[in-house]
């Protein structure tokens, strides 16, 4: 699904590029998202389940590179073949939080989806407690369309997630599209 990054490729002053995870990524992309302070916040696969995602076509899994080569974040994304062209942003993760990462990972996925994947409905969900998560969703134009109660058992306690999602018209009226030079 070919290589891209921000504006030209690239991450600018970040210095990273966003591109299509391979099997060669999977040892980061698994050390990543389990790391100890990601446990409550971050689903965790076994390498398998990464290898069988990157392999199918209804998924979509993207590393975020830096010039060094080494994997700082990734993006899963699932429904790419969903007759209702609704996609889930299954879990985005970045290694660290806070220094804008997140969101540029952000808004290549939602381009992608909107714009060369043909989506009308981006969606997610995100655990209620992770504020910064939330700020940026919401920062983005994400809609808050209610709450899972106690949907996640995690840490020996049940956890309430916030359903959130962007439409394709929403995203437009924000963001732009490839098609208009946004």
């Amino acid at each position: 699904m070919g290589e891209g990054g921000f504006a030209d490729g690239k991450g600018g002053a970040l210095g990273m590029t966003i591109r299509d995870a391979v099997t060669a990524d999977i040892p980061a992309i698994y050390e990543l998202e389990h790391r100890p302070e990601f446990k409550t916040f971050v689903g965790r696969w076994t390498k398998e389940q990464h290898k069988k995602a990157i392999a199918d076509e209804d998924f979509a899994c993207l590393v975020m590179e830096s010039d060094a080569g080494n994997v700082e974040g990734y993006a899963i994304l699932r429904g790419l073949a969903s007759e209702d062209r609704s996609i889930e942003l299954k879990r985005i993760v970045v290694d660290a939080p806070g220094q804008g990462l997140g969101k540029k990972l952000l808004q290549f996925v939602a381009k992608r989806a909107f714009d060369e994947w043909g989506a009308h409905r981006l969606w997610l969900d995100v655990y209620e407690t992770n504020s910064l998560a939330k700020q940026v969703y919401e920062a983005f134009g994400f809609q808050v369309e209610g709450v899972m109660r106690e949907s996640c058992f995690r840490d020996g306690e049940y956890h309430s997630q916030v359903l959130m999602s962007l439409l394709d018209r929403e995203y437009r009226a924000l963001h732009g599209s490839i098609s208009d030079g946004a």
